[in-house]
């Protein structure tokens, strides 16, 4: 385990942040029964996780980061996953899969540091601190490290930084955040620089500034407090000016992290060695231990759980990436004392919810009825129960703070299985026929195979045929991001990107994100959650804490774009050769950062 770090040997400034501080299981559930004790994560354990998150100075920022201790160098770690990454270009990253691998290969302005207890600070990453605001937070200045280049030994400038967010604003860039763009120029952004900086056009200076070679300065119409913790996300990683292949990017893209790409084989497996560019003295978070990662993308979680259970050959040297030990061997895994102890878990920022196509599903009946319908117990005891989550009242984690464990407006914890009659009920008052068809798209993945048939049965017994359409893991939220989507529902899971609920309301309900490859996967656009969204980013935490709730309720009462299901939590599996395993608050997976072979 890594050791404490010491705090007081580094100054942290505390953020202020606008509208946000620093991110019971129920009768019947016996998902992980065994053996083993129930010490599955609860709400108790996702509080932990709403501390603030701090703003670190120069001194948080200077590398090396600190030692793991028993740290060994030497040897390549195996990655189990079920399919390919979603992307590799950090602009089009915006799922945790690609976020977890960005950290191996990307750099952006700031990053997270994470201590031992969970505690986060936004550090700078290739910036020399977590930036100077001033102007009452309109402007924020960065200035560069010396000594960060990409793997073929380029210097990175701020001229590449300016090129990293001028070309999210291109076509090229059709996933990923929308934080930074927005605020800079707006919802309408791409309309600022339709061709992002590949004709020679640039944003002026008065809106992004870089004055020398060391210097980048954003310059806002309204205070942006949250901006480091914005900037310390994947999609804002650098992409330097040179290297930039456009659509093509997304396939081999430069490193400027402490590993890069060797070898790629699309859909089957990649293989990372060491960036032997990467400079550690420039670095305060990530570490170079092994030579390497050998990443499998064929792996099924099923197998990868019963590879790292049986612990044998190269299993001794695997983790799971994303992916959580399979639902059907849970008990096994809990029960089996060896296994168990090399398990990670923690609450997960990710709320579950059957999403609606409003273009399509328009009558709030229908949505209500389905909602009342779904048997969320049933959904939970599919991805792992108690292990793998709790049931949802509404559409913001445990992990966020003033999270309210009461609120339930469908009665969900009275009735965890559903409530089929009043689901009829409403139908009835819908006139809605006996035998309507519902196209309901999931991912290929065992859990999302396992939430249609659920789905499918739970929706039929109120009358629906449910026509089940699968789509391809790695480009799911691609297809049903696209606004002409054919889909009437999709299970989607969505967490915040930094604690503050304006992460999560924001990006998934702001009727002014209503565009393709935009995370408005319901296409909501209600004036009144519009106007508290607005209301609510120019508030003091306090004020603001109140609007985001009052926008909730509205949300989930009034127009239901999305019913809630359940909170998620993580249980992953890792080898017995594997050291500094631990659960990471920012990312809710294992730590990638600090991982070594004990023997190499």
């Amino acid at each position: 385990m890594k050791p404490i770090r010491t705090r007081t040997a580094r100054a942290i400034a505390v953020a202020i942040v606008a509208g946000s501080l620093a991110l019971t299981g129920c009768s019947g559930d016996n998902g992980g029964s065994g053996k083993g004790k129930d010490d599955s994560k609860n709400q108790k354990d996702a509080a932990e996780q709403q501390d603030p998150v701090a703003y670190g100075d120069a001194a948080a920022s200077t590398g090396p980061a600190e030692e793991v201790a028993g740290a060994k160098p030497g040897g390549f770690i195996n990655v189990y996953m079920q399919s390919d990454l979603s992307h590799m270009d950090p602009g089009q990253i915006y799922v945790s899969d690609a976020g977890q691998f960005a950290n191996l290969i990307h750099r952006g302005l700031t990053n997270y540091q994470e201590d031992d207890k969970g505690n986060l600070t936004v550090v700078g990453d290739i910036a020399t601190d977590s930036g100077t605001s001033s102007d009452g937070g309109k402007t924020w200045t960065y200035t560069l490290k010396d000594g960060v280049t990409d793997e073929q030994g380029n210097a990175i400038t701020s001229a590449d930084v300016r090129h990293s967010i001028e070309r999210l604003y291109s076509k090229v860039i059709f996933d990923g955040p929308t934080f930074v763009q927005s605020w800079l120029s707006g919802n309408d952004y791409r309309k600022a620089l339709p061709d992002g900086p590949y004709k020679g056009k640039h944003l002026p200076d008065t809106v992004l500034e870089t004055p020398d070679a060391k210097t980048v300065v954003f310059h806002f119409d309204k205070p942006r407090p949250d901006l480091p913790q914005a900037l310390a996300m994947a999609g804002y990683a650098i992409v330097p000016e040179k290297r930039d292949t456009k659509e093509k990017y997304d396939k081999a893209p430069a490193a400027l992290g402490p590993y890069k790409i060797a070898e790629y084989k699309p859909g089957k497996s990649m293989k990372l060695v060491k960036n032997d560019k990467w400079d550690p003295k420039t670095d305060s978070v990530r570490h170079q231990y092994v030579d390497g990662y050998n990443f499998s993308s064929t792996v099924s979680q099923p197998s990868q759980t019963k590879r790292l259970m049986a612990d044998q050959g190269e299993a001794k040297n695997a983790i799971q990436f994303t992916d959580s030990v399979d639902p059907a061997q849970m008990s096994a895994v809990i029960g089996d004392a060896n296994a168990k102890k090399r398990t990670i878990q923690g609450y997960q920022p990710y709320v579950w919810q059957l999403t609606f196509n409003l273009d399509r599903v328009k009558d709030k009946k229908v949505r209500d009825a389905i909602t009342y319908a779904i048997p969320n117990q049933s959904m939970v005891q599919a991805d792992g129960g108690r292990y793998g989550g709790e049931i949802a009242g509404g559409l913001l984690a445990p992990t966020l703070p003033n999270f309210d464990p009461t609120y339930d407006p469908f009665g969900k914890l009275k009735k965890p299985n559903g409530d089929i009659e009043k689901a009829k009920e409403l139908l009835k008052e819908a006139g809605v026929k006996e035998g309507t068809k519902l196209t309901y798209a999931y991912s290929n993945t065992p859990r999302g195979q396992a939430q249609q048939v659920i789905i499918k049965d739970a929706l039929a017994k109120i009358g629906f045929d449910v026509q089940a359409k699968e789509i391809d893991r790695a480009s799911f939220y691609e297809q049903v991001g696209k606004l002409k989507n054919p889909y009437d529902i999709y299970m989607t899971g969505w967490g915040q990107d930094w604690p503050s609920a304006s992460t999560v309301i924001t990006p998934v309900y702001d009727g002014g994100l209503v565009a393709d490859g935009a995370s408005n996967y319901s296409h909501i656009d209600d004036a009144q959650v519009n106007e508290l969204i607005n209301k609510a980013l120019t508030q003091e935490p306090e004020e603001a804490a109140k609007t985001w709730e009052q926008a909730h309720h509205r949300i989930v009462e009034e127009i239901n774009p999305a019913a809630p299901v359940y909170y998620s939590k993580q249980i992953q599996l890792y080898g017995s050769n594997i050291g500094g395993a631990k659960y990471s608050n920012e990312s809710s997976y294992i730590d990638i950062n600090d991982l070594y072979l004990k023997q190499p």
